[in-house]
């Protein structure tokens, strides 16, 4: 499928995980935490979703709401049996994902050197912290290639259409690219956009999703795939 390449004006991107890996670097604390809690309960990957999901509303996305949930986790399962020593070394290690590399993934950095080309936008719409977000894209080294950044606390139907009217464009002249198809595709797709979805190799479990199948939305598994279908 080509995308209607002659009334878009704007590509949007999500970062974690579309521009740079970033899931699996919270897995590896989710493991580290895991294995603290693993003999004090069933399911420590359960332990950690039900904390997690009862601080989304207050604490939203990224490294800070991430922290406060794994150790809130740690204390309410381990409690008493872990030492002062374990709980340091873990909130040490969530902390580092405050400084991970934002290594772009193959093919972002040449897919987006080719785009300046085009008679497109390139837009970031990522959700999360602010401070830590504006840092991994400045790491990046990508925030070049970008003429408008905006970072929310969510990604729906709202703020999407919040987007288009900043970017002074209608639905259908936006192209959604992204790895959730929770959060990237489904709202993009629902108010009229395009969207390409790229699947990483690991999910955040509360972004995951139902697949979906729709006349605006095409499949890819490399980045540099994007350039087939404009």
């Amino acid at each position: 499928m080509k995308i209607d390449y002659q009334n878009l004006r704007a590509i949007v991107f999500d970062a974690d995980d579309t521009l740079w890996d970033c899931q699996s670097h919270f897995e590896a604390v989710e493991k580290h935490l895991y294995k603290l809690i693993a003999p004090y309960c069933d399911d420590p990957a359960h332990e950690l979703f039900v904390t997690e999901s009862a601080n989304m509303a207050d604490l939203g996305y990224g490294c800070k709401a991430f922290t406060i949930s794994i150790i809130e986790t740690a204390l309410r399962v381990g409690g008493s049996h872990l030492s002062d020593v374990e709980l340091a070394e873990l909130l040490t290690h969530s902390k580092s994902l405050l400084h991970l590399p934002a290594m772009p993934l193959p093919g972002v950095e040449e897919t987006l050197q080719r785009l300046q080309a085009y008679p497109y936008r390139l837009v970031v719409f990522t959700k999360g912290e602010l401070q830590d977000q504006e840092n991994k894209l400045h790491r990046s080294h990508l925030d070049k290639y970008f003429s408008h950044v905006e970072i929310t606390s969510n990604k729906t139907e709202y703020e999407f259409q919040q987007l288009c009217q900043r970017l002074d464009i209608q639905p259908h002249q936006m192209l959604m690219v992204g790895n959730s198809l929770k959060s990237d595709i489904a709202p993009a797709l629902n108010i009229g956009a395009w969207a390409i979805h790229i699947p990483f190799h690991v999910t955040w479990q509360l972004e995951h999703s139902e697949d979906i199948e729709h006349e605006r939305l095409i499949k890819i598994t490399q980045f540099k795939d994007i350039l087939k279908h404009l």
